[in-house]
């Protein structure tokens, strides 16, 4: 399972690109709109940052709006992924633009009959939000399994990025259940490599090493 990161912060996007685990990211408006800066510039930003897929999102309702719109953020950078609505006006854009060679992400899906849609519209990537469906009390592990089965078992090409991940055991519900992406906050990155038991083994690991250069150094001192 491929890893993006979903947020527009570049300094975020720095730091975790510096891991070496990124394959691309996501943003949205809402995303975006807690930056400063102009918006096309911190996407070519984070497309330099990740050299892999960037979802970028249209804001027209209708599907001719949203081609144009995506026209012009496709001529951004090469990476970039049109970011469309789960919507009839969403699903007639991202056919439009399949047929131009315009790779699309269509978000905001919340059931495997609407992922079939985005798919059979010919969307690059469909985006199920699994913490949107936990908080309204859904089961967001059984919503992304019927569609990874779904997509198998029709041989469809569109992939999955399980999105709106809260916590750390999301991304390993995904990862088990097949999922092609799961695109992460920064701070459940930072969560992800996290753990107890590997700070206490560092910590131990430094400390027996500081002791043996002591004892080293004092053996040393001696012979001199």
């Amino acid at each position: 399972m491929e890893l993006y990161i979903d947020t527009a912060n570049i300094e975020d996007i720095r730091e975790i690109a510096a891991w070496g685990v990124l394959s691309g990211a996501t943003t949205n408006p809402t995303l975006l709109s807690r930056e400063s800066g102009d918006y096309d510039e911190i996407i070519r930003e984070i497309c330099d940052l990740v050299g892999g897929p960037v979802s970028a999102e249209v804001m027209s309702e209708d599907a001719e709006g949203m081609v144009m719109e995506a026209e012009r953020l496709a001529g951004l950078d090469e990476n970039v992924v049109i970011k469309l609505p789960m919507s009839p006006e969403g699903l007639s854009g991202a056919r439009e633009l399949n047929g131009q060679g315009v790779k699309t992400n269509v978000t905001l899906v919340f059931s495997a009959n609407q992922a079939l849609l985005a798919a059979r519209a010919g969307a690059t990537f469909v985006s199920p939000f699994v913490g949107r469906l936990d908080d309204i009390g859904h089961d967001s592990s059984q919503v992304l399994s019927d569609i990874v089965e779904v997509f198998a078992v029709n041989e469809f090409s569109t992939k999955v990025i399980a999105a709106s991940i809260r916590h750390p055991l999301h991304v390993t519900e995904a990862a088990l259940l097949g999922c092609d992406i799961a695109t992460i906050p920064p701070d459940v990155y930072r969560k992800m490599v996290k753990h107890p038991l590997t700070d206490r083994g560092i910590a131990s690991f430094k400390n027996d090493w500081e002791k043996a250069q002591a004892r080293n150094r004092e053996a040393a001192e001696r012979l001199g």
